[in-house]
């Protein structure tokens, strides 16, 4: 299924469906956040003895990138470290995915070491990988496009406070969709959903409060 901001579809065609699947018992829902997914993805889902819903993403179609040759079938049980650190985790999914890498390699530039975990289920949540990261970094930023509202991201937020409330260094920040009917103008498109800017100075606010 197709979902999520991009390529100016405007409120008709702009919605964010996955939280809304990901409240309904029985369903498997997982996120394609990079190429090598969207592909490898597929064929696991197919070999599932569950109802499997895949998301892709508006805004991912027309990006271009390497798949290895030697690619496959893709775990659908498990979220994934995409990138190692050590100071904050970002925890997303989707099209956050390239924008959190994207970011977390900027902000190596400053000695912010930045993990980011791919959830890539949305239900059942992987609260294992979750934790773990949580209990490496204690600090988590949280994007999703989704809006704030019943989305994604408070579910993840609740899960941490409930089970590593304890290994957090500061409370939790996120970074969600603004609450309205998606515009058609690019430059209001942007500003609508969390962009790699954005992931960057939310990240510098919040190491420089942590030093403080």
């Amino acid at each position: 299924m197709n979902s999520g901001i991009g390529n100016q579809l405007a409120a008709q065609h702009s919605h964010s469906w996955e939280p809304f699947y990901a409240h309904v018992p029985g369903l498997k829902v997982i996120s394609a956040g990079t190429h090598e997914d969207a592909r490898g993805m597929l064929a696991t889902a197919l070999e599932s003895s569950d109802p499997v819903i895949i998301f892709e993403y508006t805004s991912l179609l027309n990006t271009q990138s390497e798949i290895p040759l030697n690619s496959g079938p893709v775990d659908i049980d498990k979220a994934k470290i995409r990138r190692a650190g050590k100071d904050l985790s970002i925890i997303t999914y989707g099209p956050g995915v390239y924008k959190a890498l994207a970011a977390a390699k900027e902000l190596a530039s400053s000695g912010i070491d930045v993990e980011v975990l791919d959830l890539r289920v949305l239900n059942p949540i992987d609260n294992e990988t979750i934790m773990d990261s949580v209990a490496k970094t204690h600090r988590v930023l949280v994007v999703e496009e989704a809006w704030r509202s019943v989305s994604i991201s408070s579910e993840i937020i609740s899960r941490i406070m409930e089970h590593s409330f304890y290994e957090l260094d500061m409370p939790i920040q996120r970074l969600c969709g603004i609450e309205v009917p998606i515009p058609y103008a690019k430059h209001m498109e942007d500003a609508s959903i969390p962009q790699q800017q954005d992931i960057v100075d939310t990240i510098l606010k919040m190491m420089q409060h942590d030093r403080v």
